[in-house]
This record gives structure tokens, sequence and C-alpha cells, in this order.
């Protein structure tokens, strides 16, 4: 699937959660073009039509590929597995968890409470829509 006009109207009444993140400090410090592109999210949200849009941000400069706490993902997730999230919009899909574990208990809780995930990444101008499952 592609192209955001696929988001059902549905999903649109929940709220739209743009997660940034940077692995490290020193991308933190030293690369805000990442930062500002990712918080530019919020943007494609309003344009898909999300009214209420959350962005998290705790996790700037938490590695996920370590085993340190990642606070904002793991609101990411309470938000999912309560219902309430109707996409998760992101720069890159790697941005959401480095671990297998991780990016596939997030894309089962999409597919179950049917949010999308959308991905901005570096795929070319297009975007990447996805339920439950990455296509």
């Amino acid at each position: 699937m592609t192209g955001i006009e696929l988001i059902p109207a549905t999903l649109l009444t929940r709220k739209a959660v743009v997660y940034v993140r940077q692995s490290t400090q020193s991308q933190v410090m030293t690369n805000p073009e990442s930062q500002r592109r990712q918080y530019d999210l919020v943007d494609v949200a309003r344009r898909s039509g999300f009214t209420h849009i959350e962005v998290i941000d705790d996790d700037l400069g938490r590695s996920a590929s370590e085993t340190l706490v990642r606070p904002g993902f793991d609101r990411l997730v309470a938000w999912l597995c309560a219902g309430k999230v109707g996409a998760v919009l992101c720069q890159e899909a790697s941005r959401l968890a480095r671990n297998g574990r991780d990016w596939h208990n997030l894309l089962d809780l999409c597919g179950l409470v049917e949010a999308r995930v959308i991905n901005e990444g570096s795929e070319g101008p297009g975007r990447r829509v996805a339920g439950g499952c990455a296509s």
C-alpha cells in the first residue's frame, strides 16, 4: 500500500504520533537537520487529515540497540495498546526500533488496532504506509 490517502477516516479520529529519535548525544548535537526533518512530520500528519498530533522526542540520544530505557517508545506502545493511535510517523522506520523483537512487536500492535506506520524515510519522494505488516 502506498499513499497517505489510504488512511481510513476512522483512524483520522485518533491521534497521530510523530516519533523523533537520534541514537547518540553526538548526533543530537551535530545533526540538527535530521531532527528538523523528523519534527516536520507534524505537517505530514496534518496534511494527512489528523487533527490530534503528539510528538514523542523523549528518546533523543538513546540507542535502541542497547537495553537502555526508552520512555518515549514505552509511551508509544502504551498508546497503541489503548487503541489511541491512528498512525505512527517516522523519518525512517529504523528510528522506531533497532532490534527485530521491538520492531515486530510494534508492527503487531499496529495491526491489532489497525494503526498505520507512515515512513517518510529515504525511499525517495513517495511515502510508505503500512498497517500491521511492512509493505
